[in-house]
């Protein structure tokens, strides 16, 4: 009864908030290579992170079964999800041209035509209304989001669905109605992109959670604390949308960050800063984030993944996923390699193609590690037994006391080496080859009633940022970054760090200087670098400190106890923009709602700013 519980609440207030959309600027623009063959096939290379999307889009077009269509993936420059419905386009077109000519058509996008045709993030606008105590507890929400969808739905509904289920972020929310409404429009379809709507369902409760602190006159993490899942009884840990939250952390995990970071001291010290200047303003903000892992559409929670032992001990491995960058190759051959206990140089990973490893999902979701790696384990542990089985035979013992150690195979004090146990393997006619395959247990989704257990767990993190603000000219910095990040036992940590990074300063971008204009008739007019403005290198905070979370294997048994850490770093951003907003607001002494959307550009705080100091005047003098 989200209606009664705002208005028996002791306080209720409302407000608007928008975000606008991101283009994803990959290094590599969209291209494909379509080459006829004998028997009317068709081969495509593709830069996707949906191989199987690509052959069934091509099929399609040809008019052709989907067995008639091989797509191969050796990598991607860069995608961010931007190449994960969109690609088929570019790859069916191509197709189509070789089909009629016989003859190989490779198609390459431009960068201006790429950021012309291709969808973004989706932009949103909010509006809410929310009743709430004296110490900040929420006791009714009302969410209304708008989406610009484009001229056609393409992912839209998943891209609304996960930002509904993304509005409650870290915070229990008692009584709540959330509302998503996808808008047709005269611009391109939007896409995926990198927090596939979790970016934008974070950003309007954290801007209501600093509504009520302001209203309050309490600090916005007082009355974060207060409305944490599981604080203020064991009954408070039920999403919206009836997922029970198990494995929470974010309480000990941000306390831990505060003191790594010394935050109540700087948070002093800014203070400090702002009552010495007039023109230089700072602002400091914690940014908690809770992100559920796995596909909201349940079916597409499954991977497929092959392995081939050869008999000089070397292994080749192909899976579903696709590499773009983030190390995916690199983590799902490491856990083959832990698997045989030889070293990742004996491992080959090939080309993702839908003739190895069929009907896959999309590398997305930041589930390629989990899926992937989960059926590559399975695929390994499965020869792994059957040469345990002969090397059993050969040293006369049973097969429990078969070890796989450090390039070798060992019973006891007796050993071989991998390749030699390989070797006998095939001579003794065992099979060197597997397939293997997992689904993610423990999700179900009810489509219609927007309920169920989407995800199998959730990651963790916070971010403190800490910036300036030019009152004068709406120019800002982010002086300084420290972040904790939930990573379970990481695969590998270096790989996992670079993901950090990387996301949290795509995020930047998205909150701060990348904004995307149209003009009446849906046409994009920031199309290429001279307009659309993407961090640079001087961006990067200067104290940029980065802190994986030790000793916290992941609750539930994905690959080796390890969590994702693709897209919830991204959403650490919005501390900044929650920072440049605290910026704007000391200028009223903190007691007034900042009027500053996202994204955060030098305009925006500019008039921001204005706005803020003629309604601090008014209020002083009663007008």
């Amino acid at each position: 009864n989200y209606q009664g519980a705002i208005a028996g609440a002791a306080h209720e207030l409302s407000g608007e908030v928008s975000c606008g959309g991101q283009d994803h600027f990959y290094l590599e623009c969209h291209i494909a290579l379509a080459v006829p063959s004998e028997d009317d096939d068709m081969m495509v290379y593709s830069s996707t992170q949906h191989p199987t999307e690509v052959q069934h889009g091509v099929a399609h077009v040809l008019g052709v079964p989907i067995h008639d269509v091989t797509v191969e993936v050796r990598r991607m420059g860069g995608a961010f999800g931007g190449k994960e419905s969109q690609a088929a386009i570019i790859a069916a077109a191509a197709a189509l041209l070789a089909w009629k000519a016989r003859r190989p058509v490779k198609f390459c996008l431009r960068r201006d035509d790429d950021m012309i045709i291709t969808g973004k993030r989706h932009d949103f606008e909010f509006k809410y209304d929310v009743g709430f105590d004296e110490a900040g507890r929420i006791a009714g929400l009302d969410i209304v989001m708008a989406m610009r969808s484009g001229n056609v739905a393409d992912l839209s509904p998943g891209v609304l669905i996960r930002a509904l289920c993304h509005g409650d972020n870290c915070y229990y929310l008692p009584n709540v109605r959330f509302r998503g409404f996808p808008c047709k429009t005269n611009t391109v379809s939007n896409t995926a992109f990198r927090g596939f709507g979790g970016p934008q369902g974070m950003l309007v409760i954290e801007t209501v959670i600093e509504h009520i602190a302001r209203q309050l006159g309490k600090h916005p993490d007082d009355v974060r604390t207060v409305n944490y899942y599981g604080v203020g009884g064991d009954d408070r840990n039920v999403t919206p949308y009836g997922q029970t939250v198990t494995d929470n952390i974010i309480g000990e995990l941000t306390e831990s960050l505060a003191r790594k970071a010394e935050y109540e001291v700087r948070k002093l010290a800014v203070d400090d800063f702002n009552a010495a200047n007039r023109t230089l303003k700072k602002g400091i903000a914690m940014m908690p984030v809770k992100f559920g892992i796995s596909f909201n559409a349940p079916h597409l929670n499954q991977a497929g993944a092959l392995v081939h032992v050869y008999t000089d001990g070397s292994v080749h491995l192909n899976h579903g996923g696709t590499e773009m960058g983030q190390g995916l190759f690199t983590k799902v051959a490491q856990v083959v390699a832990t698997v045989f206990q030889i070293d990742l140089d004996n491992i080959k990973i090939s080309s993702t193609r839908t003739d190895k490893v069929p009907n896959t999902s999309p590398t997305a979701a930041s589930a390629g590690s989990d899926l992937n790696g989960m059926a590559a384990f399975n695929a390994a542990e499965t020869v792994k037994a059957r040469m345990a089985a002969v090397a059993a035979g050969c040293f006369d013992v049973t097969e429990a006391e078969i070890e796989f150690r450090r390039n070798r195979v060992y019973a006891g004090n007796d050993s071989m080496s991998f390749a030699e146990l390989a070797e006998k393997s095939w001579e003794s006619r065992v099979s060197l080859s597997a397939t293997g395959f997992y689904k993610t247990p423990e999700i179900h989704w009810d489509s219609e009633t927007l309920t169920g257990n989407p995800f199998y767990y959730f990651t963790y993190g916070a971010c403190i940022a800490e910036v300036a603000i030019d009152t004068l000219t709406g120019e800002s910095r982010v002086l300084r970054a420290d972040i904790l990040q939930d990573c379970g036992d990481s695969l590998n940590p270096s790989v996992d760090h670079g993901q950090i990074e990387g996301a949290f300063v795509q995020g930047m971008g998205w909150l701060t200087s990348e904004e995307l204009v149209w003009d009446d008739k849906g046409r994009l007019l920031t199309h290429g670098p001279s307009t659309y403005k993407i961090p640079g290198s001087r961006d990067v905070p200067p104290e940029f400190n980065i802190h994986m979370l030790e000793d916290a294997p992941n609750r539930f048994p994905t690959i080796f106890r390890s969590k994702a850490v693709g897209e919830p770093p991204l959403m650490l951003a919005l501390s900044v923009w929650l920072a440049l907003r605290d910026a704007v607001a000391r200028l009223a002494d903190g007691k007034l709602m900042p009027d500053l959307n996202a994204p955060a550009t030098p305009e925006a705080i500019l008039m921001a700013v204005d706005d803020i100091r003629q309604r601090a005047a008014g209020a002083e003098t009663g007008c």
